[in-house]
């Protein structure tokens, strides 16, 4: 089936290379900043793990420097700008803005606005000590030229190995990497120095000479309890709620973990209703059972943490971070961002 849709998938790259010719050629408006912004995104269709990524950087940079994060809010009922504040929830600027509000509210400003240029506009005007933007998901969003172009790369489906939509999951074709300052390979197992190599071996053909590639991997906490006066359950069977775009890392995580009696997977940003509360306390056999999310779910899931189908069901979600596959790598990375933020 995947041969049959190539046709189509050279067409979408044809399409999207020219609109990259039309902006890196100067006929559309690029436009700069005085203040650093730094993007963190992709080439795939979801699932490379930016949010984690741009919380790392948050945590780098907020004891430093005015942080604001810049967010396109997927999946909101509403539109324009807006700066989260004490009021707004996933339906008005999306889950993974409040969740980094809901983290990092006191510490930096998150927004959010699918016109870039004019959000950034408004986030330098309103807050004028902002020091570095942080822009989620924006490497397609060519109108915003970045101080430094960050691109995630998940290591199970590297782009060597993947086809534009609609045959693969690329965005646009291999070679628009070569826009990114630096590389991130995602959700890394334990490598090699050999299997680095020749992961690098193989993307270098499409990335700008002498591109620093950097290693990650996913770093679980401890699960946390969503209803915070709750008495702490023992987690031993649990039931997994997913609504992110590769769900596969929490499951195998889970299994090797807990007793998992079953995963109900719901499509990535999925906005939980009545009727999957039936479905949800209908799989729920034991009182011994715990409801087991991941940190985004837990954003969207919140309008029913008290809700009566699930009164006496204990609710948790799984917290996640991320860690460098090769420690030396860490300390070279942070002196890269900090090299662009104090030089803006």
């Amino acid at each position: 089936m995947q041969y049959l849709l190539l046709p189509f998938s050279w067409l979408y790259g044809l399409v999207t290379d020219f609109r990259n010719y039309l902006y890196n050629k100067e006929f559309w408006k690029t436009s700069t900043f005085d203040k650093s912004v730094i993007n963190v995104g992709n080439l795939t269709v979801g699932g490379t793990g930016k949010s984690p990524h741009v919380e790392y950087l948050i945590r780098l940079l907020k004891d430093k420097y005015e942080v604001a994060t810049l967010s396109r809010g997927y999946g909101r009922k509403t539109k324009g700008f807006i700066q989260a504040d004490k009021n707004t929830n996933a339906k008005t600027i999306g889950d993974e803005p409040l969740q980094f509000y809901q983290k990092f509210g006191n510490d930096i400003t998150v927004n959010v606005g699918e016109n870039r240029v004019e959000a950034l506009q408004k986030i330098f005007a309103q807050n004028p000590k902002t020091d570095v933007v942080i822009l989620d998901d924006a490497f397609q969003h060519r109108p915003v030229k970045p101080s430094l172009n960050l691109l995630l790369i998940d290591y199970s489906r590297p782009i060597d190995r993947d086809y534009p939509f609609p045959a693969g999951r690329l965005r646009e074709r291999r070679h628009g990497a070569k826009r990114a300052d630096a590389v991130i390979i995602t959700k890394c197992p334990d490598l090699s120095i050999e299997v680095r190599k020749q992961l690098i071996l193989r993307l270098n053909s499409y990335l700008k000479v002498n591109t620093p590639i950097f290693f990650t991997k996913i770093l679980y906490g401890k699960p946390e309890n969503c209803r915070s006066d709750d008495e702490n359950a023992d987690l031993k069977e649990v039931l997994l709620l997913s609504g992110i775009a590769n769900p596969k890392p929490f499951e195998e995580y889970a299994k090797a973990n807990f007793e998992v009696i079953e995963h109900l997977i719901y499509k990535d940003h999925h906005d939980f209703s009545e009727k999957d509360l039936e479905e949800i306390a209908n799989k729920i056999q034991d009182k011994s059972t715990t409801i087991l999310m991941t940190e985004k779910d837990m954003v969207k899931f919140q309008p029913f943490l008290n809700h009566a189908m699930l009164k006496n069901t204990p609710l948790y979600y799984l917290p996640i971070e991320i860690g460098f596959v090769e420690a030396k790598s860490k300390d070279i990375f942070d002196e890269m961002i900090f090299k662009v933020v104090s030089s803006q």
